[in-house]
């Protein structure tokens, strides 16, 4: 974990008024600064079926007895064909993920003034407040011998955790909750605390609604997994040079109720570098994506406005051995 002395600052956010206050004053229309047009409707006739064909993940049976081989496959078609999935029997007691979500309840209902202390500051994005703002015109919009180098790599990286709280919309079709984008980091665990639809992803050009089951965990597979971290010049073989996809997502409003959820993001150490693993590049299988310092891309990363998978594409090689842009 991110100890004080290697805190950095990776991005900073314009202060704007809390939406949750907005609530308190009976609104019937969307503020012209949260209006947004350019959200595609859900997949509707196949919705059911693609939903029925989320991956799920039995964590014990992943770690435990005859079922490991099979969960592993699981687990490899998940994070290559989706990008996400949702983790079961992971271990953590229903008492305890209880409490949780009553504490960031507690939280969201403090008056102004208590959660005022803490927060966002003009130079830094974390806080409370908004996800991050870059300017007043955006819109809200496995291997063993693999095993010791995957852990130092999550040891000595950093992790955040985000406490979602969106309030109920008078008129859902104008704006959005959380704007499309794939998450910057390696994975990303993501708990609802309320049973309220809103989480949609983007699987072969339809967006579909996702149910989180009760408890469970939801996993993103994050722009770093389709790169390598290399960790002061060592190389860490975990990502397969854009075998595993980051997947595409969405947070839609709901007209009669709030929704309520905690991501947790996990990264590579801040003074790593992301690419691919050399073990994965050949004259057959060419490097896919450049080099670049971990907290460059980052910086990079919270200097744009959320827009579906636009930040991965700057570091993409085209065949000419060139750069995308």
């Amino acid at each position: 974990m991110e100890t004080d002395s290697q805190k950095v600052v990776l991005g900073k956010s314009i202060i704007v008024p809390s939406v949750s206050e907005l609530v308190k004053e009976s609104i019937t229309k969307v503020r012209p600064r949260y209006v947004y047009h350019e959200q595609d409707p859900p997949t509707a006739a196949d919705g059911e079926i693609w939903l029925q064909a989320i991956p799920v993940i039995d964590l014990h049976g992943l770690l435990h007895g005859d079922s490991m081989d099979s969960e592993l496959e699981r687990l490899h078609a998940a994070c290559k064909d989706w990008g996400f999935f949702q983790v079961v029997n992971h271990g953590v007691s229903s008492s305890l993920l209880e409490e949780f979500k009553g504490e960031v309840q507690d939280f969201f209902l403090l008056p102004l003034e208590e959660k005022k202390k803490l927060w966002q500051q003009p130079d830094n994005h974390q806080g409370f407040g908004q996800l991050f703002v870059v300017s007043d015109e955006q819109r809200l919009d496995c291997f063993k011998d693999e095993a010791e180098e995957i852990r130092d790599m999550f040891t000595d990286g950093f992790q955040s955790m985000r406490m979602n709280y969106y309030p109920p919309c008078p008129e859902p079709d104008m704006t959005i909750g959380l704007t499309p984008h794939s998450d910057a980091g390696a994975l990303t665990i993501l708990l609802q605390l309320d049973d309220t639809d809103g989480l949609q992803i983007r699987k072969e050009g339809r967006w579909i609604p996702v149910k989180p089951l009760p408890n469970a965990f939801v996993i993103n597979v994050g722009d770093i997994m389709e790169g390598t971290p290399e960790k002061f010049g060592r190389p860490i073989q975990i990502v397969s040079n854009g075998v595993y996809h980051s997947i595409e997502h969405r947070v839609m409003v709901n007209s009669a109720k709030e929704r309520l959820s905690v991501a947790t993001s996990n990264s590579s150490n801040i003074n790593s570098e992301l690419g691919p693993a050399p073990s994965l590049i050949s004259p057959q299988n060419p490097a896919k994506f450049q080099r670049v310092p971990t907290e460059k891309y980052y910086k990079d990363f919270f200097a744009r406005k959320l827009d579906g998978k636009s930040h991965l594409k700057f570091l993409k090689i085209d065949q000419d051995g060139g750069h995308t842009s």
